[in-house]
This record gives structure tokens, sequence and C-alpha cells, in this order.
């Protein structure tokens, strides 16, 4: 018996990485998934493991900016899978620029995606979780939108920062939609956007000395999380933060 049995879940940005993790690990735990993403062929690979592993899944093109696609994503699940019961806003993008070299073209992009992603996607899903009976909603913020960092990019960091508190007013508006909404704020994670980040030996060693656990953390330690948030089992958890990233905000 899965945690996800009867569960039909949109993810967006579940082309690779964490959000292709989190769409394989779901379709393990019973759930129907629709995973979009600008990506399309790598979107379809994801479909095509899930099924061929006995999952159910449909992979679609997904721009997280653009409303329409938001609403044919919501459509997709509902008329192919009966409802919408989960929805992971997981797409996101980082530019690594300091404040002065960051361009109004850089900043606007970025929150187009960050934020305002999580914004179309969260109002798309309302009324068809409501439908369902309630559902929950996780959104993909990160440490950088809880502390300061003199490595980050202030721009993601301000994207990841609203989507913080986007989620806590989501959950105080929509908890009488019985919709639960919590944020998962991961670390540093293995992942293609690391790996251009850290691509410097010393940097790579001097950040992991920040870690307590002494590790990067995997796209699955991240699903795990969300998973839990996802299931049943999290039933009286809304608005909350859950941070995955080996202790390096707790000192």
């Amino acid at each position: 018996m899965g945690r996800l049995d009867g569960k039909v879940a949109l993810i967006s940005g579940g082309a690779r990485g964490q959000g292709a993790a989190e769409a394989k690990l779901f379709a393990r735990e019973g759930a129907k998934v629709v995973l979009g993403d600008v990506l399309d062929d790598e979107g379809k690979k994801v479909e095509a493991e899930i099924q061929a592993s006995g999952g159910e899944a449909t992979s679609m093109h997904l721009d997280v900016t653009r409303e329409v696609d938001w609403r044919r994503a919501v459509e997709t699940a509902a008329t192919r899978y009966g409802k919408l019961d989960v929805l992971v806003n997981n797409a996101g993008i980082v530019i690594r620029k300091g404040i002065e070299e960051t361009s109004e073209a850089d900043w606007d992009r970025i929150m187009a995606v960050n934020a305002k992603g999580v914004f179309l996607g969260t109002k798309a899903a309302i009324p068809a979780m409501r439908q369902a009976g309630g559902g929950s909603i996780i959104n993909i913020s990160s440490t950088a939108g809880l502390v300061g960092s003199p490595y980050g990019s202030a721009a993601y960091t301000a994207t990841k920062g609203a989507v913080r508190l986007f989620t806590k007013v989501t959950a105080i508006q929509h908890a009488k939609d019985h919709i639960r909404c919590n944020s998962v704020h991961p670390g540093p994670i293995e992942t293609a956007m690391l790996q251009e980040a850290w691509a410097d030996p010393a940097m790579r060693a001097e950040r992991l000395g920040r870690i307590p656990l002494g590790r990067i953390g995997t796209p699955d330690d991240i699903a795990y999380g969300v998973l839990y948030l996802a299931s049943d089992e999290s039933s009286f958890v809304t608005g909350a933060e859950l941070v995955i990233d080996g202790g390096a905000t707790a000192q």
C-alpha cells in the first residue's frame, strides 16, 4: 500500500533534478502524476520511466509564467485522472549576480519564474482542490528564503523569501477549504544547478565545511520530505517550513 494511493499530483519543473525525483517517488507511492516543464524531451523520458515501472504519469509542456499553461495543466489532471489533490510548485531558476550586476531584465525573469510561477500555480489549483474536498500545496523555497548569504544572489533570495510568506498566506486563507500549504527549504542539493555554482573545488570544500552533516543533499532527500507533506500523514501541518539542509541553518 502506497503513501499516496488514490491521489493525483501536479509537479512543475518535473523533468529533472528534484522535480523528477518527486515525480518518480510519488508514482511509486501510488499517485497519478502530471509533470510539467519547458524541457519537453526530458519530461517525456521521466514519464516513460514511470510508466515502465508500472506507474501512471503524464508529461506536458508547462511554462510556469503563463496562466494559460497552468490552467491547461490543472485541466489535464482533472480530466485524465479525475481530480487534483497535490500541487508541488517546484520549478525555479537562479541568476548568480550581485545587486549591481543584476539587470532589470534579470530581476523580472527570476521573479516571473520563481515567485509569479508559484502564485499562478496556486491560483489555478485552488478551485480544483476545493472541488476535490481539499488538497496539499507544497512550495519549494530554499534556505535562501530564510537567511542571507555572502554567496547568494539577492534576486534569488528575494524570490525564495516571497515564496515562504506567500505559502503562509495561502495556508491561512484556504484552511477553510481543507487545503494545506507548506514550504520546503532545501540546502545545497546535488543537481545541475549546484554543480555549476560549485565548479571551483576550493569553494566547494569551503561551503561543505559549513554543513554539519558533511555532505551535499540529494534530490531524494528533498523528495521524501515533499512526500510527507503531500500525504495524509501531515494532515495537521500547514503554513510550516520544512528545512532540509544538513544542519546548515542551525548554526
